[in-house]
C-alpha cells in the first residue's frame, strides 16, 4: 500500500456512507473538490470505478459496495487501535460511532450525553438514529443501543435503562365518544395513530401479550407518521388512539390528560441496552458505558 492510500480509503468510506461529497468533506475537514480529486486518483490506482456520480448524487458502485463492506471493520479496528493509545495518556480520547433508534436517543442519550462530552473533551461522538438493526461490525459502529430483546446473543450487552412498557392511550374526550377496547382485536373499530419505521418502511406493529398468549395487531387509522413527537401530539389532541412508550406519557396519565386501556395486555419488556462485539473495549467506549450504565432497580 502506497503512502496516502489509507487516508483515501477512509475518505472513500465516508463518501460511500454519507452518499455526499459535501457532507463527507465537512466530516473530513477537506474541500469537496479536493475530496473528489482524491477519489478519482484512488479509482485510477485501483483500476476500478468505486463511485457512481451524477450532478445531484453519489453512490457506491457494486465494486464500491464490496470494498465498503471490507473496509468498515478494518477502519473501525484502526480507530480502536489508535483510541487504545489513550491508555498510555491516562485519558479517553478518539472517536465513537453509535447506532440507535429515536426513543433511545431521547430517553437515554439526550439526558446523559452532554455531561459525557463535557467530561471527556478529547472524545468525539457520532450518533446515527435509525430504526434499522444495523450490523455494527460491517457498518463500522463501535456500539449500538437497542431494546434488550433485539440484541444479538453474540454481543456484549450492558443495561442502560429500566424495563419498558408500551401502552395504548387516548384522551378522556376520545373515550366519551368511543367505547374502550377490551381486547387488542377491538382496536379494529378505532382510529389508531400509526408509526412508520424509517428504515424498513413498514408500520410498527402493536404488540400485546397476556397469559402466555402473544398478539401482533396491524392497527388501522387515517394518520401515519414517522415522528414520535408528532404522533403524540395527534393522540393528545384526541384524534385517535396511540401506541406509545409508558415513560413518555406518564405525566399525561397521572394528570388525567390521557387514559390507558388494555392494561392487562401490555407487560414490561427488557429496556435499552448498549451492545458491542466481544473484543477489547477502547477507553472512550468504556467511559461512555460507565456514563450510561443503568444503576436503578430492574422490574422482576
Amino acid at each position: 500500500m502506497r503512502r496516502g492510500d489509507l487516508d483515501d480509503l477512509s475518505a472513500f468510506a465516508a463518501v460511500a456512507r454519507t452518499r455526499s461529497f459535501t457532507r463527507a468533506a465537512a466530516e473530513l475537514g477537506l474541500s469537496p473538490s479536493a475530496l473528489s480529486h482524491a477519489m478519482r486518483g484512488l479509482e485510477t490506482r485501483l483500476g476500478v470505478r468505486l463511485l457512481a456520480r451524477t450532478t445531484r448524487s453519489v453512490a457506491p458502485t457494486p465494486a464500491g459496495e464490496r470494498l465498503l463492506r471490507s473496509l468498515g471493520p478494518a477502519l473501525a479496528e484502526v480507530d480502536r487501535g489508535l483510541a487504545a493509545l489513550a491508555d498510555w495518556r491516562g485519558t479517553p480520547s478518539g472517536s465513537l460511532r453509535i447506532t440507535t433508534f429515536a426513543y433511545a436517543a431521547r430517553a437515554i442519550l439526550a439526558p446523559s450525553l452532554p455531561g459525557f462530552l463535557l467530561d471527556h473533551p478529547s472524545v468525539t461522538v457520532e450518533i446515527v438514529v435509525d430504526d434499522r438493526l444495523a450490523d455494527i461490525v460491517a457498518a463500522g459502529f463501535d456500539a449500538g443501543i437497542r431494546f434488550g430483546e433485539t440484541v444479538e446473543r453474540d454481543m456484549v450487552a450492558v443495561r442502560v435503562g429500566p424495563d419498558e412498557r408500551t401502552v395504548v392511550v387516548g384522551t378522556p374526550g376520545y373515550f366519551a365518544d368511543h367505547p374502550r377496547p377490551e381486547t387488542p382485536a377491538d382496536l379494529e373499530a378505532h382510529p389508531c395513530v400509526n408509526y412508520r419505521l424509517i428504515g424498513g418502511g413498514g408500520l410498527l406493529p402493536w404488540e400485546f401479550a397476556r397469559d402466555g398468549r402473544a398478539m401482533r395487531v396491524r392497527a388501522a387509522g387515517q394518520f401515519v407518521v414517522n415522528d414520535g413527537a408528532l404522533a403524540g401530539a395527534v393522540v393528545r389532541a384526541g384524534a385517535g388512539l396511540g401506541y406509545m412508550m409508558e415513560s413518555e406519557v406518564a405525566a399525561d396519565l397521572a394528570a388525567g390528560r390521557l387514559v390507558q386501556v388494555l392494561e392487562d395486555w401490555c407487560p414490561p419488556f427488557p429496556g435499552c441496552h448498549l451492545y458491542y462485539p466481544d473484543r477489547q473495549v477502547t477507553p472512550a467506549l468504556r467511559a461512555l458505558i460507565d456514563a450510561l450504565r443503568w444503576r436503578g432497580e430492574i422490574s422482576p
